[in-house]
């Protein structure tokens, strides 16, 4: 991901009545209560051993045979909690040139419903730790930066083939996220969604709504309301932040609008016209995490207590919707 600009808005929750959230945008209260009351349990040491499994296969970089085990590792998964697998293979050019492999794998469950929900994240690992002050050029784990958050994903369709929802998710592992110029950044990321969003693995897809995670599993982990998401999709980030807002997870999910970062959901806005948010540990005033593209961006950095909250309200997002009348 790479940050575009930095807009410090604030929105101050401590402003809202009782029993109210502050929208998207900071400026219509919400009363009513979201949350169903018969959600499956969120099993965060699941997660975090789908996290572990692929980390054990080494950095996922494109072109290199651990991304390719990996690749077929969360196909493979996808299949057995009973999702309709669809693979986008092909063929990019990042930005020093090289011709990257990648693999976007999406799975689809209820596929017979019309009505869906995106669910999405990279899965694939930064060719070097650039921020790392004694390793820069050296490759690293990614275990928060791409594995935890797929790891969370393949636990919703674990929970999701157990406890079938209303309507129709696609868990979307974009690939070539975070292969990109530390120089300039933009468009030299999220090469995988980017092809995605032009090229669709399936004609006229479309959704209610998507949901991107990046960075999602810090220990003490701060999602704030990302530009780009309030831009694009205000009403969907104010019904997510309510939802954890009623859970009671106000420290993880601030209500705060932060810079704008870009990321794979980006790309699925602006093309695609599909309102998507992105969930992502970015502080407006410190930036990403200290581990961020280093060397400690590994299974040690992956905190299963932040696992569950983030799962936990993915969960109460999906279950709480309805299939149109």
């Amino acid at each position: 991901m790479w940050i575009c600009a930095i807009i410090v808005l604030l929105c101050s929750c401590g402003n809202a009545p009782e029993n109210q959230s502050a929208s998207g945008d900071g400026s219509q209260p919400v009363k009513t209560s979201i949350v169903p009351k018969d959600l499956p349990g969120f099993n965060a040491d699941s997660a975090y051993s789908y996290t572990d499994k692929q980390v054990k296969f080494g950095p996922r970089v494109p072109n290199t045979p651990a991304h390719v085990a990996c690749g077929d590792y969360l196909i493979s998964e996808l299949k057995r909690q009973g999702a309709t697998v669809i693979v986008q293979a092909g063929t990019v050019t990042a930005y020093t040139g090289e011709s990257l492999k990648f693999r976007n794998i999406v799975g689809k469950i209820n596929p017979e419903i019309k009505d869906r929900i995106m669910l999405s994240c990279h899965w694939d690992t930064r060719p070097f730790s650039d921020q790392d002050k004694n390793k820069p050029r050296d490759r690293f784990d990614g275990a928060v930066d791409g594995a935890a958050s797929a790891g969370i994903l393949l636990e919703m369709a674990r929970l999701m083939k157990n406890k079938p929802a209303a309507i129709g998710v696609d868990i979307v592992f974009y690939d070539a996220e975070d292969f990109g110029d530390p120089g300039s950044g933009g468009n030299t990321f999220c090469l995988g969604s980017q092809y995605f969003a032009s090229q669709p693995p399936e004609k006229g897809y479309t959704a209610r709504f998507g949901i991107n995670l990046d960075m999602v599993a810090g220990a003490g982990a701060t999602f704030y309301k990302e530009g780009f998401s309030v831009k694009y999709a205000p009403d969907i980030v104010g019904r997510v932040w309510q939802i954890a807002s009623e859970l009671g997870y106000d420290r993880y999910f601030v209500n705060e609008i932060s810079g704008d970062v870009t990321d794979d959901h980006l790309y699925i806005n602006q093309i695609m016209g599909i309102p998507t948010i992105d969930i992502i540990a970015h502080d407006p005033r410190t930036g990403f995490p200290e581990f961020w593209h280093t060397q400690e961006d590994n299974m040690s950095a992956v905190d299963k207590t932040t696992m569950g909250v983030v799962g936990h309200v993915l969960l109460a997002v999906i279950y709480s919707e309805k299939p149109a009348v």
